[in-house]
């Protein structure tokens, strides 16, 4: 670990990403010398996408990898440091002015301030094929991709309103669009459903699961094979793009005893803010959005978290006495439950 790590940081921002990255650049223009813990996968989902589109600033678009490695550059030029390896532990303070503990590789890193910036990662079908050909025809992001399937023969597999809502966006591009799902019901809303159902070149493919997805001559997607959950019957269709809708998992499991999270696992933010219930703690980016999940808006709330760390730090002086303790509302939870 090449990196000069201080008594006590200012600010250390556990993730990356474009939430992280614009998190660092301005937390350093305000000469808090963050320190970022990036991850080994630095650079977040971006880093397996290929052409990014949808970013102002890109007018021919540009590689997520290198639109990453520019967010980094740019938080580096005015003196972020950069530890690239994961967060093992987190131990944070409840009170004004204490001081939180970041473990990382054996060591123990003390920090007045933390930015939550872990992300979420899509839940994957599990599949033959499926992470082979990721980039390469199979997506998690209609609204990132679907520019790129004009006129093509695509799916959506998933039946909430996600997938309906992806559908509905792909069918402006795309030639066709198949929603495969294992039930012949549907978990989406009566009008996202129907919005579907009315759109022409959507079809609803049911019940059907995603057997395999298989590779064309070029070695992109061709087609994906099907299994009737019914009476274990498959089909094959024809297709250039699949599109997986059924949900993210948020990666905030380091914060999941110290932190109110959503039914999903979603990290809590007060208001409009970046602010968790814990003093010195901010949450940016796809960690806590389960709406948006665009580059842009994740680097809108690192900008957010950057601004909401230095008001705190301002206004909040250390507190010698105060160090890291547990909830002890969920302490007590926790023995309940493990009570015979």
């Amino acid at each position: 670990m090449n990196v000069e790590i201080k008594d006590i940081e200012n600010v250390v921002i556990v993730g990356s990403g474009p939430a992280g990255y614009t998190a660092a650049l301005y937390t350093s223009r305000a000469d808090l010398e963050p320190l970022v813990i990036e991850g080994f996968a630095w650079g977040g989902l971006l880093q397996q996408t290929t052409d990014v589109e949808n970013y102002p600033g890109y007018p021919q678009g540009v590689m997520g990898p290198q639109m990453m490695q520019e967010f980094r550059d740019q938080a580096e030029r005015f003196g972020t440091r950069f530890i690239t390896d994961d967060a093992t532990k987190l131990e944070l303070s409840n009170e004004p002015g204490g001081i939180h503990v970041v473990h990382v590789g054996g060591q123990e890193i003390r920090t007045r301030a933390v930015v939550l910036a872990m992300g979420a990662e899509p839940k994957k079908l599990g599949v033959p094929g499926e992470d082979e050909l990721a980039a390469r025809g199979v997506s998690y992001c209609a609204t990132c991709d679907a520019a790129f399937f004009r006129e093509c023969e695509t799916i959506v597999v998933g039946g909430g309103d996600t997938a309906m809502e992806d559908a509905t966006f792909l069918s402006k591009f795309a030639g066709k669009v198949d929603v495969v799902h294992r039930r012949p019901e549907f978990r989406a809303s009566a009008i996202m459903l129907q919005r579907a159902k009315d759109t022409p070149n959507i079809d609803l493919l049911t019940p059907y699961v995603v057997q395999r997805f298989e590779a064309g001559e070029n070695g992109s997607l061709s087609k994906a094979v099907l299994e009737n959950t019914d009476d274990g019957s498959t089909r094959e269709i024809k297709i250039t793009g699949a599109f997986i809708a059924i949900g993210h998992r948020p990666n905030s499991q380091l914060v999941e005893d110290q932190l109110d999270l959503d039914d999903e696992g979603y990290v809590l933010v007060e208001g409009r803010s970046t602010r968790t219930k814990l003093p010195g703690v901010f949450a940016a980016g796809d960690l806590t959005d389960h709406v948006y999940r665009q580059a842009v808006t994740a680097a809108g709330t690192g900008c957010m978290a950057a601004l909401d760390a230095e008001s705190y730090l301002r206004d909040t002086p250390i507190d010698p006495e105060a160090h890291w303790a547990p909830d002890p509302e969920k302490v007590e939870a926790a023995a309940e439950s493990a009570a015979p």
